[in-house]
């Protein structure tokens, strides 16, 4: 069995261990698995985006470079074991992840290649998903590149899945919609809880709790925020909303174009000629959850303070 048809299962019992668990002890009571958005995450941006930019990443960008700057063929790191180099370029991405999300939320013209992500209102395992293309090719090209530039061909095809597999299950598992104390480890790991409120509503979260997997480096530069766990002290425990504080599109190719140039947007998804084509997802999305049986009442949501600001770098 190949490396990659291992990955591909580890990746999909991953992804039923975690369904289940929000079904089991969600952090959002009454959530459903068919929720908003949840076409466009799953078909969009999980399969046909992801498809699509892994080619251009590894094919149009990465290996041209690498031929282009005429880098060794043997790898200059390829002598180092197998769990050296993951470790290695996880904790080097996630230091640069830190800092560039931290980038995207202080400036606004960044903040235009982030704001799909933040527009989920109902965040679980699926939500990660939904990135702007430009930043998905800015990131995976910056993490994937040290990695086939740095070692040798047979090295780097073993190396590239394994630190795949973990972004995605790591992503899954920072989004889940599960109600989960990790308690002193939180300041070193990254979880539901802490990744849960950078995806508040709230104006406490705007600018804070950036990392992926490595909590501390939030801790270290002083942008930690997750309440009950010291020396925090707030009223509140768990957000009140998710999502974005202005209008955006619901449509994959309608947000894209929202990042370069602003519309009003419910003047635009009424259009007649754009109407149908998002009631038809909406219906559908409507059907699958007829489908199933309610599992808990939704809660109410509560609104947003009225002193609450907009987003950290909305135009």
């Amino acid at each position: 069995m190949d490396l990659l048809t291992i990955t591909t299962a580890i990746l999909l019992g991953w992804m039923v261990l975690i369904i289940a668990l929000e079904r089991l002890f969600p952090y959002t009571p009454g959530l459903k698995l068919f929720r908003e958005g949840w076409w466009l995450d799953l078909v969009w941006y999980t399969l046909i985006q992801s498809y699509i930019l892994k080619i251009v990443i590894f094919d149009y960008i990465i290996a041209p470079a690498k031929s282009a700057l005429g880098l060794a063929e043997h790898g200059y790191l390829s002598h180092w074991p197998i769990w050296a180099l993951v470790l290695l370029f996880l904790f080097s991405h996630d230091l640069y992840i830190y800092w560039f999300h931290r980038w995207q939320h202080n400036n606004k013209i960044l903040w235009r290649t982030h704001e799909a992500h933040h527009s989920v209102k109902t965040v679980d395992w699926l939500a990660g998903s939904r990135s702007h293309a430009l930043e998905i090719v800015i990131n995976q090209t910056i993490e994937f590149a040290p990695i086939v530039f740095l070692l040798d061909n047979e090295t780097a095809a073993v190396v590239v899945p394994i630190k795949a597999l973990l972004d995605a299950m790591w992503g899954m598992w920072i989004h889940a919609n599960i109600d989960v104390n990790m308690g002193k480890l939180q300041y070193f790991i990254n979880g539901p809880q802490m990744h849960q409120w950078h995806h508040a509503n709230h104006r406490e979260v705007f600018y804070a709790n950036y990392a992926t997997k490595f909590a501390f480096f939030d801790w270290i530069f002083g942008t930690g925020f997750l309440p009950g766990l010291k020396p925090l002290k707030y009223a509140i425990l768990k957000p009140k909303e998710f999502g974005l504080p202005y209008e955006y599109p619901c449509e994959y190719f309608l947000q894209h174009w929202f990042s370069f140039h602003r519309f009003d947007v419910r003047k635009v998804e009424n259009h007649p000629w754009l109407k149908p084509y998002i009631e038809w997802q909406q219906t559908l999305l409507q059907w699958l959850k007829l489908k199933r049986k309610p599992t808990a009442t939704p809660p109410e949501t509560a609104p947003l303070p009225a002193s609450s600001p907009q987003a950290p770098a909305a135009p």
